[in-house]
């Protein structure tokens, strides 16, 4: 549903964003991750035509972003970083605007608010106006806009950006509701966010992808990297040998004379026969420890990797 390809973006001598390829399918959620600045917001007004791109191209259902950008913006709706509403505006006077200028049908218009306010959860608040709500409504409200006219794919900047631990539970329950049926962007700094919601993952730093695969791949590329770390009294040297044979034990790489990792998708058990295999080689333990990899320690690992080259 959303492919790009080779896409640059410049602002005179400064890359933006530098030629990048990925695509979303329909009925998938894309968590396109980054630290701030590196290029998601750019990205993103770019697939929703509100920026050009310098080269490559974009196609959104099908159509050219630059040639074909009317009718790429009915197929798309879209919550930016911050979430433009009319402050004066009560939630139905603000939803019935949106929906005019979407140009949905007359007769149809009342029954789309009253869907959006049963989908976004806005009962309750359905009659105040937007400046009278918290930020979590806000965003809810934010959300309805995008949804109103029922768009193909959906493109989130940010959403959850700001909010309480409880607002941030229900905006991604919701997402992950209405991404069943559309393709979804969900741009975020915030990791726990795609762990969360998210089918694929996206990750860009200074304007280049540095990782583009499914969560579940990612995280099993990270659990080979997993391990335990045997750390003995300088009495006794390790020797790698005596643990090699460990079931469950990929690799064993010796730090020093008396610290080694040994690496294993099974830590507990890893643990388990490491004190075992100590106490029958004479070891004296100081301390057996797990290390686990995460998304975080890759997003880092990435964006480091990336900087310093």
């Amino acid at each position: 549903m959303i492919v790009l390809e080779n896409v640059t973006k410049t602002y005179g001598r400064q890359i933006a964003v530098d030629n990048i390829s990925f695509s979303v399918q329909k009925g998938k959620i894309l968590g396109f991750l980054g630290p701030n600045g590196a290029g998601k917001s750019t990205t993103m007004k770019m697939i929703t035509t509100y920026l050009t791109p310098s080269s490559g191209k974009i196609t959104v259902c099908g159509l050219d972003t630059q040639t074909e950008y009317m009718q790429v913006r009915q197929k798309i709706g879209y919550l930016p970083e911050h979430n433009p509403l009319y402050l004066d505006m009560y939630v139905k006077e603000y939803l019935s605007f949106v929906a005019k200028i979407n140009h949905i049908p007359k007769k149809q218009i009342s029954q789309r608010i009253a869907q959006m306010i049963e989908i976004c959860g806005l009962s309750k608040e359905q009659h105040k106006k937007i400046g009278a709500l918290s930020k979590g409504y806000r965003q809810r409200v934010g959300l309805s806009q995008a949804l109103i006219h029922n768009p193909d794919v959906l493109i989130l900047d940010e959403p959850t950006t700001g909010l309480d631990p409880n607002q941030i539970v229900e905006i991604r329950n919701l997402i992950k509701e209405v991404g069943k049926e559309k393709t979804v962007i969900f741009s975020t700094h915030i990791l726990s966010e795609v762990e969360a919601i998210c089918d694929r993952v996206v990750i860009i730093h200074e304007g280049r992808i540095v990782a583009n695969d499914t969560l579940t791949a990612l995280k099993q590329n990270l659990s080979a990297q997993n391990y335990v770390e045997l750390v003995v009294d300088a009495q006794k040297p390790i020797d790698i040998k005596d643990f090699e044979d460990l079931a469950q034990v990929s690799k064993v790489e010796l730090v020093s004379e008396y610290v080694v990792h040994l690496f294993t998708q099974d830590h507990k058990e890893t643990a388990k026969q490491v004190f075992e295999r100590c106490v029958q080689k004479d070891y004296v333990v100081i301390s057996i420890r797990q290390h686990e990899k995460s998304v975080e320690s890759l997003f880092k690992l990435l964006t480091q990797k990336q900087s310093n080259t």
